[in-house]
């Protein structure tokens, strides 16, 4: 390592130690199991699609694609996502990959104030877990506990 980036390297550190951000990272957790029922937006060819799972654009996690699910993917991957904000809210978007662009399929949004304060889950042991619907055209974001007929989407989350 170069003298110069060495001393870029220790100034950074110092400035953290004396100087904490105003608004440190926090995390959350979500589980993104499947989606049902989904508008086919590929009329030639098979969708393969992902979820981006953020809180603020620049802190992005990604699912993997599935080849295979079509209408109804199934991915079962945690992916974490960091946020500075206090009140935030997760946002879900799934898109079908393509050769020259990727298109929506749907979008869904949970606001912070809907799950419990990760400080409460963590002392209390429990597991966060909410269903999502999805919808296309309004995409408006709906939280249900049991069961309901014409689920889009589900989405599981649990925060640390």
């Amino acid at each position: 390592m170069s003298h110069n980036a060495l001393t870029t390297y220790q100034y950074q550190n110092h400035h953290r130690k004396n100087h904490p951000p105003e608004n440190p990272f926090r995390e959350i957790e979500a589980l993104i199991i499947s989606a049902e029922n989904l508008k086919n937006v590929k009329h030639v060819t098979r969708m393969k699609l992902y979820a981006v799972v953020y809180v603020e654009k620049e802190h992005v996690a990604k699912t993997h694609v599935d080849h295979h699910g079509a209408t109804k993917p199934s991915w079962n991957e945690t992916v974490v996502v960091k946020f500075r904000n206090h009140q935030a809210a997760l946002n879900v978007d799934i898109y079908a990959r393509g050769h020259a662009r990727e298109k929506s399929v749907g979008s869904a949004r949970v606001f912070e104030g809907l799950l419990e304060s990760p400080m409460d889950c963590s002392t209390c042991g429990c597991l966060l877990r909410g269903r999502f619907l999805i919808r296309r055209k309004s995409l408006t974001f709906n939280v249900k506990d049991e069961e309901v007929e014409g689920v889009e989407t589900v989405v599981v989350l649990s925060a640390d």
